[in-house]
């Protein structure tokens, strides 16, 4: 079932249940979708649609650093309830040890051995734990890695 799919189906039960919080966050969602789908001019891969889910979900992770600094609490409530939404649609997240032992053979494949093989070995770990894992936790191993 692709990721539209899933959304239609779970809008369906959304609005059944009288979900409006999730019923939103799968609207947006849905609509996000869609309008990339209209910029490229044709349907979305299934990695294109992961490529625009993450991109939702960091957008509200950015919110929700940004309101807890302001102490908007009813706010950030919010945003952790469409965080939770958004992540059952997110393939399941690698743990800090799966991802070392992935930056490590990376490592030992593009024969990286100083900070300044940073972007090589960035640019060759990115494609393989898309939508698995935070960048930012992986530029912070790659860096503890790499010195």
């Amino acid at each position: 079932m692709s990721l539209l799919e899933r959304l239609n189906n779970d809008m369906k039960q959304a609005m059944k249940n009288k979900e409006k919080d999730k019923l939103s966050v799968i609207r947006m969602v849905k609509a996000s979708l869609q309008n990339e789908g209209i910029k490229l001019g044709a349907d979305l891969s299934a990695d294109q649609e992961l490529t625009v889910l993450t991109r939702e979900l960091k957008q509200r992770k950015d919110s929700l650093q940004e309101f807890e600094s302001a102490g908007r609490e009813d706010l950030v409530h919010k945003i952790q309830q469409e965080i939770g939404i958004l992540e059952v649609y997110m393939p399941k997240q690698l743990n800090e040890e799966e991802i070392t032992e992935i930056v490590n053979e990376t490592i030992r494949e593009v024969n990286a051995s100083s900070k300044a093989d940073m972007g090589k070995v960035m640019s060759a770990i990115m494609p393989k734990v898309k939508g698995k894992a935070d960048g930012g936790l992986v530029n912070k191993i790659v860096q503890q890695q790499l010195s």
